[in-house]
């Protein structure tokens, strides 16, 4: 590692950081480097390189300003040293994707994470980084693309038998009563909806999709509400945004959030008056955020609300509508795998309200600033209400 010494760009002192950095990617199983700004040499790599890509560390210093194995790892240095010179600090920090060559004569998939530090004069001194290998993760993915593939296989077999067999039906019940059809057309909206959801989720250009870029793993909740009030009036339903200094970004699998609040939409859009309001509610809550949505329907009967979230449970009042009983199962998973609680409140004057809670970081001191309210309630006492809401 570079010994000459340094600070980072924010003026703290940049040796130790570097010394830290190392050990604790080291021990992370993780490849720090240090490349030096002005010569461009690359003053230390780690000695695991050799069991990432079949080279020693001398070998790939020896040519690493000639083009060798590792010279991705400097890759448009000079302009971020220009850009920080000129005041631009947008590229001090950055993480991107790309293949080492190895020794072994195959590409090896990498994530390189760098940062510049910067000398006493305040200029670029440091380029420091890691590199991680990506091979056991695209691994991953490449297993998750097979399993959906043969759930795919498995879910449309027997559902292209079933749509075939109620269309023939459908076809040939001229004689049938009017509640042995209305069953036909149940059954052909249901098998629509099932083969529709292969298609959403586990069709093979979605399955192609995983992996071929990053997906993001931010977003603004913000935009999961304006999001939401989008789909409520595209259904013809009036809808309002009531949000209250929320974070910037929140943590998160974006997709996975936005089917959970579609399926708490949606329940509001079916069992709620066509003329009444669904308000969205994003607040600050403990140490984390409330996403809520707010309708103004009947609600759910006292004795139907502890099995509101159990798989395949529809309610009293969803006899008669398409619905498969998973859509708050789903929700509720979605939530519990970011660490969140989902849970249903009766408002008062009626209606029911879905939260989703959601851990999030310095989320405490921003509460802090703006003073305990009825506004923003512990996610643990919404744990502790009965669930309850929409039985769909």
């Amino acid at each position: 590692m570079n010994r000459s010494a340094s600070t980072d760009c924010s003026g703290h002192a940049g040796l130790a950081l570097a010394e830290q950095f190392r050990v604790i990617a080291e021990i992370g199983g993780d490849i720090a480097f240090s490349i030096d700004c002005a010569s461009g040499e690359l003053r230390y790599v780690s000695p695991s390189i050799e069991q990432l890509i079949g080279y020693t560390p001398d070998e790939v210093t020896a040519g690493f300003q000639s083009g060798g194995p590792l010279a991705a790892l400097c890759a448009g240095l000079p302009e971020r040293v220009k850009r920080l010179r000129a005041g631009d600090r947008s590229r001090l920090r950055l993480v991107r994707e790309t293949e080492l060559q190895g020794a072994h004569g195959y590409p090896v998939p990498v994530e390189i994470i760098s940062s510049l530090l910067c000398g006493e004069d305040g200029q670029p001194a440091a380029l420091v980084g890691l590199v991680r290998d990506l091979s056991p993760r695209r691994l991953r993915e490449a297993e998750q693309k097979r399993f959906a593939s043969m759930l795919n296989h498995e879910f449309r077999t027997p559902l292209s038998t079933i749509d075939g067999a109620i269309q023939r039906l459908e076809a040939t019940c001229t004689l049938a009563d009017e509640p042995t059809r209305a069953r036909y057309r149940k059954i052909a909206l249901a098998t629509d909806r099932l083969i529709g959801m292969l298609d959403d989720y586990l069709s093979p250009e979605r399955m192609a999709g995983i992996g071929s870029e990053r997906q993001p793993t931010t977003v603004a909740p913000r935009t999961l509400l304006e999001e939401g009030a989008a789909q409520l009036r595209a259904a013809g339903r009036v809808a309002s945004i009531q949000a209250h200094e929320l974070p910037e970004t929140l943590r998160c699998d974006p997709e996975g959030l936005r089917l959970a609040l579609k399926v708490l939409i949606d329940n509001a859009i079916a069992y709620s008056p066509p003329t009444s309001p669904v308000v969205l509610v994003g607040r600050l809550a403990a140490s984390g955020i409330e996403l809520a949505v707010r309708d103004h329907g009947p609600g759910v009967p006292q004795d139907e609300q502890p099995h509101l979230f159990d798989k395949f449970y529809r309610g009293r009042n969803a006899a008669g509508m398409p619905g498969s009983g998973l859509g708050l199962y789903m929700a509720r998973s979605i939530v519990e795998v970011h660490g969140g609680v989902l849970s249903l409140v009766t408002p008062s004057d009626g209606g029911a309200e879905f939260r989703i809670w959601l851990p999030v970081a310095g989320a405490a001191k921003l509460l802090a600033r703006q003073g305990a309210s009825t506004d923003n309630p512990a996610p643990f006492a919404a744990m502790a209400l009965p669930p309850s809401g929409n039985t769909q």
